[in-house]
C-alpha cells in the first residue's frame, strides 16, 4: 500500500496537471504545492518515477503515468467524499474540512468509503463544487468559466466551484452568500482597479478583485 506521503504527492500532482498547459509539471511548482524544498521533492519524485508511478524528466517536469494517475484519482475520491459527509451528516463547516479530510483520507479503507459513497447517494461533486470521481475514476467533464473571465452583462450565473479552499476565503464568501449553486450576476467590471462587482439575489453589490474572482468558477444559469 502507498504511503500518506506517496498518495499525497500523486493527488497534488493530478491536481497541479490540470492547471498546467504544458505536458508536465515543473518540479518548483509541485515543490510549492507540497510545501517543501525543491530538492526535497525531487527525491520523492525520483522514487515514485523508480515505482512507475510519474514520468519524470529533468528540466522539463513530471507527470503521473496511467497507475499513477489511477491511484491519485482514488486518493482524491476518498478525500472528497469525506467532506460531503463531514458537512453533510456531522454539520462542520465547509470552511474547516480540507483540513480534516487530508488526515481522515489515509485512513479509510476502501470497503468504509464505499458504504458512505452509498449512503451520501453518489454525490458527483463535494462542498466546494469539485468533482468527485467515481469508483471507476470518471469524472465530471464539464468546464465552468472564471468569474474573472465573463463578459458584462452575461445572462445570469450559477456558481459551481471554488478553486482557493483556504479557511478565510471560504469564511468570506459563506458570508457573502456564494457557496455552490448560488445564482449571481455580474453587474460591472472596472479593469482601472481590476475589479468586478456582483450581486446575489436582493443583497448589496459585492466587489471582488480579479485575483479573487479567478478562483470562482461559473457557468450560464
Amino acid at each position: 500500500m502507498a504511503t500518506s506521503t506517496v498518495e499525497n504527492y500523486l493527488k497534488t500532482l493530478f491536481q497541479q496537471q490540470q492547471r498546467t498547459t504544458g505536458r508536465h509539471v515543473a518540479m518548483g511548482k509541485l515543490a510549492r504545492a507540497m510545501n517543501v524544498t525543491p530538492g526535497t521533492a525531487t527525491s520523492m519524485i525520483k522514487t515514485l518515477a523508480e515505482s512507475g508511478l510519474v514520468d519524470y524528466r529533468p528540466r522539463q517536469g513530471v507527470r503521473l503515468t496511467q497507475r499513477g494517475e489511477t491511484l491519485a484519482l482514488h486518493v482524491l475520491r476518498r478525500h472528497r467524499l469525506i467532506e460531503v459527509f463531514l458537512v453533510n451528516f456531522l454539520g462542520l463547516d465547509w470552511a474547516e474540512v480540507h483540513e480534516e479530510a487530508e488526515e481522515l483520507e489515509h485512513a479509510i479503507s476502501d470497503k468504509v468509503m464505499d458504504r458512505i459513497d452509498a449512503m451520501l447517494g453518489h454525490p458527483s461533486v463535494d462542498p466546494h463544487g469539485d468533482p468527485i470521481p467515481d469508483a471507476a475514476g470518471r469524472m465530471r467533464t464539464s468546464k465552468p468559466k472564471s468569474l474573472a473571465d465573463i463578459a458584462v452583462g452575461s445572462k445570469p450565473l450559477t456558481l459551481m466551484r471554488v478553486l482557493d479552499q483556504r479557511k478565510p476565503f471560504l469564511e468570506f464568501l459563506r458570508h457573502a452568500g456564494l457557496t455552490p449553486g448560488t445564482r449571481l450576476t455580474l453587474e460591472q467590471r472596472d479593469d482601472m482597479v481590476d475589479a468586478v462587482v456582483i450581486r446575489v439575489g436582493d443583497r448589496e453589490p459585492i466587489t471582488l478583485g480579479l485575483t479573487a474572482a479567478a478562483k470562482i468558477l461559473v457557468e450560464s444559469a
